[in-house]
């Protein structure tokens, strides 16, 4: 299926693109029409994607910074905006994998860093980019929610309720917004091939316990797997789906 007449000069908004899925879904859309705003919080990643999309004839813009901050979350959307002449798709992508820590050991420090960078950003992220899209009619948000959004045993505490939190986001903002052009949906992605544990130490007590509910974990998916599911979602072929949650994880969220 081709969607190049879906995001020809559209602007787009990819955050945590500087790599994995973020940048497999930076490329994706960049090599169907689309101008990207590749935003993360490390430079060189951020540069390297953008230089990546240029070299291919495309159009990239970055912003880099802590999504977090609601200063840095207006700069992303205010950028795009600006450089691009509109806002037709949001992805809030970017996150952070915590400790496996149960409940008991959580510490205010991973709680609170978990729960800002993977919740509060996309929250902050959405408010600013709702009165682009409202004002245009239309738009499109996809947010990477995660296996761990649909269960209690795929992460620990604090990475688990901060996707249950990006689920409610998703399904809340849908429902608010349907009647005005605004479509909202989520993946929830299985085991992928990125970088996000390379620099965790897990919880020996919580990985024990989410460990024994792995073996039905499955294939391993390659991070533009996951990209394509999220241009499907921003793509007109998906015009009527809002509120829905895609798992993408080879049949793990059905065993």
């Amino acid at each position: 299926m081709s969607y190049t007449s879906d995001f020809e000069g559209r602007g787009v908004v990819v955050t945590g693109a500087g790599s994995g899925i973020g940048r497999a879904t930076a490329l994706q859309f960049a090599s169907l029409g689309a101008k990207v705003l590749v935003a993360d919080i490390d430079p060189a990643g951020a540069q390297a994607v953008a230089k990546e999309i240029e070299a291919n004839g495309g159009t990239a813009r970055t912003v880099v910074g802590d999504l977090s901050d609601q200063a840095t979350a207006e700069e992303v959307i205010t950028t795009a905006v600006e450089s691009f002449g509109n806002l037709g798709v949001l992805v809030n992508n970017a996150g952070i994998m915590d400790h496996m820590a149960a409940t008991a050991d959580v510490s205010d420090a991973e709680w609170d860093r978990v729960i800002r960078i993977n919740l509060t950003a996309p929250f902050l992220l959405t408010r600013a980019a709702l009165p682009h899209m409202l004002a245009r009619g239309n738009g499109a948000i996809v947010n990477t929610a995660s296996e761990a959004g649909l269960r209690g045993s795929a992460a620990g505490t604090a990475y688990t309720v901060s996707k249950h939190g990006i689920i409610g986001l998703t399904k809340s903002t849908a429902v608010m917004y349907r009647d005005r052009g605004i479509r909202v949906n989520a993946i929830a992605p299985g085991g992928t091939q990125t970088h996000i544990t390379d620099t965790v130490t897990f919880d020996g007590y919580g990985a024990s316990i989410v460990g024994r509910y792995q073996e039905n974990l499955g294939r391993i998916a390659a991070a533009e797997e996951v990209a394509a599911a999220i241009v499907f979602l921003a793509s007109d072929a998906a015009s009527n789906i809002s509120g829905a949650v895609l798992p993408v994880d080879d049949g793990w969220s059905a065993v």
